[in-house]
């Protein structure tokens, strides 16, 4: 019984090593992070089209059903969230430097919380 024992034990300890190299990279891409950026839209990125502040042009792209966004640096990322508070912090902060808490994907960003850069 023993010899039976030890030889599932080498392909057992295999089959655990492959799904804990599989799983680390799906957990290391779900962390939580912050991100300092301009709050922006995602129809408009870093240039706004229309005439006026970029704020307005954010409010009224989002009106029209674009999603906010967040420049960082070169890079925009789209802000995806349905948080009523997140919302109306971003609706706050539209054109202003903003710190988003999120987890990234790609050139998305899954809100937890808004708040003003310090």
């Amino acid at each position: 019984m023993t010899a039976r024992l030890k030889s599932y034990s080498l392909p057992l300890a295999a089959l655990l090593l492959g799904i804990g190299l599989f799983a680390m990279p799906a957990l290391a891409a779900s962390k939580t992070r912050s991100f300092t950026g301009e709050v922006s839209d995602s129809m408009c990125g870093a240039k706004h089209m229309m005439a006026g502040s970029p704020a307005a042009c954010t409010r009224a792209c989002v009106a029209k059903g674009a999603n906010y966004a967040l420049v960082v640096g070169e890079k925009v990322y789209t802000l995806n969230t349905t948080n009523k508070t997140a919302l109306a912090q971003l609706d706050k902060l539209a054109g202003e430097k903003a710190r988003v808490t999120g987890t990234e994907d790609g050139d998305t960003i899954s809100v937890k919380s808004v708040s003003a850069a310090k």
